[in-house]
């Protein structure tokens, strides 16, 4: 990453934020300018550590978190070429997420913030998501001043929800997934079919060998119009599994997958119904709230088929004209540039937390 100058004496200091996020099994650390402007974006994953578990394992997930938060947030100081004195606040997810996990963070920052005389600011990393969207200039740009109002999809392995965004820090959710998760989903199904994890990837890869309309996945019917259930068609997809005469096994046991299952329609059907789901209650929404555009965020944000099928759904059935952005593809995964984002606006709201916040591993909108 190209660093910037430093500034000259007649320029006007930025709002430097350090950001640190550790709600799951990603240990990151960022130093963002003014909301937008990334000078360091430092992740170190634990993918490896949990393959083996075909999942998150919080236990050790914490331990990797308490091995590698220092030298993280000691990298990304030194790739800002930032200096401690050089920090307006510290900004640190405080939820939603694993427990354990997030106690690291959380006490880092609280201990960079004792030291250093800082101002601490907790974030909802689900409101990181959405203010991935505004950094190094990034697709928000593009909507013009003011965006509001907004409608924010997010999708990533623990949470799909849509919420809508009237301003910094005024929201609304309109409507989140009663089940399984979309990440989630992947993930399950992909271990199902014996692609491995993470789930997402790995289902895409194999889609784009596979007929997208072989399996057609019968849509639940929910009660409140943008929620969303996805169990259902992970079963379904045990179910044909079974039909063929597989296997999909137990707990991290690899399934047992005879040549005859089809396994690359399987998942290119599969990712076809989550896609359609999602792109279509979400267009509906943004009709509804008349919102000036659709910002897509988490890790499910990534994949093509979910990217190419929203602009598609949005282009055909909006009333009106409103882009669908998201944000780049380093972006898209938990990170701590995005929660430097938030913590930007909510430092300009004014909000300071306390060294005896605590963590909520079930915060919401």
């Amino acid at each position: 990453m190209t660093i910037p100058k430093a500034a000259s004496p007649g320029d006007v200091r930025p709002v430097r934020i350090l950001a640190i996020e550790t709600s799951c099994d990603e240990t990151a650390a960022a130093v963002v300018d003014d909301a937008s402007h990334v000078r360091s974006n430092v992740v170190a994953s634990q993918i490896e550590l949990h393959q083996q578990y075909g999942g998150v394992f919080p236990e050790m997930a914490s331990r990797a978190h308490i091995e590698a938060i220092a030298p993280v947030i000691q990298r990304a100081m030194d790739n800002a070429n930032a200096t401690w004195e050089s920090l307006s606040a510290v900004a640190v997810t405080k939820g939603p997420g694993l427990p354990g996990s997030l106690v690291v963070g959380v006490n880092a920052a609280k201990g960079i913030c004792l030291a250093r005389d800082l101002p601490l600011i907790g974030v909802n990393h689900l409101e990181g998501h959405i203010y991935s969207h505004w950094l190094n200039d990034g697709p928000i740009a593009r909507l013009g001043d003011p965006p509001f109002p907004l409608l924010a999809l997010i999708v990533s392995g623990g949470h799909t929800e849509l919420v809508l965004v009237r301003d910094h820090g005024d929201y609304e959710l309109l409507g989140h997934t009663v089940d399984d998760a979309a990440g989630e989903a992947f993930d399950k199904v992909a271990r199902m079919l014996g692609l491995g994890y993470p789930g997402g990837p790995a289902i895409e890869r194999t889609a784009r060998n596979g007929n997208p309309y072989r399996f057609k996945f019968s849509r639940p019917r929910l009660d409140k119009p943008f929620n969303f259930s996805f169990s259902g068609t992970k079963t379904a997809v045990m179910y044909a599994i079974r039909d063929f005469g597989g296997s999909v096994g137990s707990g991290s046991d690899a399934p047992r997958l005879p040549a005859r299952v089809p396994v690359t329609d399987l998942a290119a059907s599969f990712q076809e119904s989550v896609a359609g789901w999602l792109a279509e209650k979400t267009v509906q929404a943004a009709e509804t709230y008349a919102v000036k555009g659709i910002l897509v965020g988490g890790g499910v944000s990534a994949n093509q088929a979910l990217r190419e099928r929203l602009s598609a759904v949005a282009g055909a059935r909006s009333s009106r004209s409103f882009p669908v952005l998201f944000p780049p593809l380093a972006l898209c995964t938990d990170n701590a540039a995005m929660i430097g984002a938030a913590g930007h606006f909510a430092y300009q709201r004014g909000v300071r937390d306390g060294l005896d916040m605590d963590v909520l591993p079930d915060l919401g909108f």
